[in-house]
């Protein structure tokens, strides 16, 4: 697959602990970008953070970590990504989603087995 130079970064930023049919929300999530064949996706698990609700989540109270922050980013073209934006407008009901223009110097795969 090849991205032009201008694409579009889509961050969805829920918790650890949200759930999509039993499963962590954040997997169902780059499970559905694979089926929908968009470039790939990145799930970073967050230290600390807080939300709309201004309740704070850190790994350094055992209480607090159980619902850390979690941030997918996609990278992709406008048309790829607003396939993506009906299945999170369902499953996302606590989150930010975002979306930024952003310029994609280098997208590729090189394939070790064939050298």
């Amino acid at each position: 697959m090849k991205l032009p130079e201008e694409g579009l970064l889509l961050r969805i930023f829920i918790g650890e602990a949200d759930r999509y049919k039993g499963k962590p929300l954040y997997e169902q999530i780059v499970l559905t970008a694979r089926g929908l064949h968009l470039a790939g996706a990145t799930v970073t698990r967050g230290i600390m953070g807080f939300g709309a609700a201004s309740r704070v989540h850190t790994a350094k109270l055992l209480r607090l970590s159980e619902d850390l922050p979690v941030v997918v980013e996609l990278v992709d073209t406008e048309e790829n990504l607003n396939k993506l934006l009906p299945f999170l407008d369902e499953v996302v009901s606590d989150g930010l989603i975002t979306l930024e223009k952003v310029r994609v110097i280098r997208y590729r795969h090189s394939n070790k087995d064939e050298a």
